[in-house]
């Protein structure tokens, strides 16, 4: 299928310099493009009967409440011609509201929050739209160099119609002071790009007393793309 690629630069380097990870894993040599075959191309499909939502993280299933501000995240996903992405399992994976991962490799000091495991999984509507509550999580130190953290963020992968067709993001925040020194941030040279990935405030989203409403929508390819890793 033919379709307009996206702008030079509008997509993370393969090697970045002060993202020290890079280093070792960008590609040494040009990459070959493999053809996709059946198994690539036809599967596998998720849908919500086999693979049910989890579309409100800021609680347990019991309703034990996470701490910290509670937010909701909702969005589009679109081609590069605006037209609807229907029917696409997005995964969501963050930090508690103190900036720890709810995992065994995470061993930052910070305290763990029983009722938040920090997983979720929506999948978009007829018309490529998604919505999820959540906790509006915390920066973290990350070792990358001297007194590095990561700014607030939400891990998003789109899975595509078959299992050659997952995109990963991050979802940013307004404001955030320490977007401007972030490695992972600034390794996409574009800097109308990099602001794709940060979402907006919507106050006609926000839930009256109750959760700040963040708006993101996300485009798959074309000029217009939403910075992915390893694009």
């Amino acid at each position: 299928m033919n379709y307009r690629p996206h702008t030079v630069g509008s997509q993370p380097e393969y090697l970045h310099e002060a993202y020290q990870s890079t280093r070792k894993r960008s590609p040494l040599q040009p990459l070959v493009r493999l053809p996709p075959g059946c198994t690539e191309a036809s599967g596998p499909v998720f849908s919500p009967q086999h693979t049910p939502p989890i579309a409100d993280m800021s609680k347990t299933a019991d309703g034990r409440e996470a701490a910290g501000q509670r937010i909701v995240v909702a969005g589009r996903v679109t081609d590069e011609d605006g037209r609807p992405v229907a029917n696409t399992m997005i995964e969501l994976w963050q930090a508690n509201a103190a900036g720890r991962y709810d995992h065994p490799g995470d061993t930052h000091d910070a305290p763990l929050d029983p009722n938040f495991p920090g997983l979720g999984r929506v999948f978009t509507d007829h018309d490529g739209c998604y919505r999820f509550m959540s906790i509006k999580p915390g920066a973290y130190p990350w070792r990358n160099h001297h007194n590095a953290w990561r700014p607030n963020h939400i891990h998003f992968s789109l899975f595509g119609p078959g299992c050659a067709s997952r995109l990963i993001t991050q979802m940013y925040f307004p404001g955030d002071p320490l977007l401007a020194l972030d490695p992972i941030y600034n390794s996409i040279p574009d800097t109308e790009a990099r602001r794709r990935l940060i979402s907006t405030f919507d106050i006609e989203l926000t839930l009256p007393n109750y959760a700040l409403g963040y708006r993101f929508d996300l485009v798959l390819r074309g000029a217009r793309a939403t910075p992915f890793e390893g694009a």
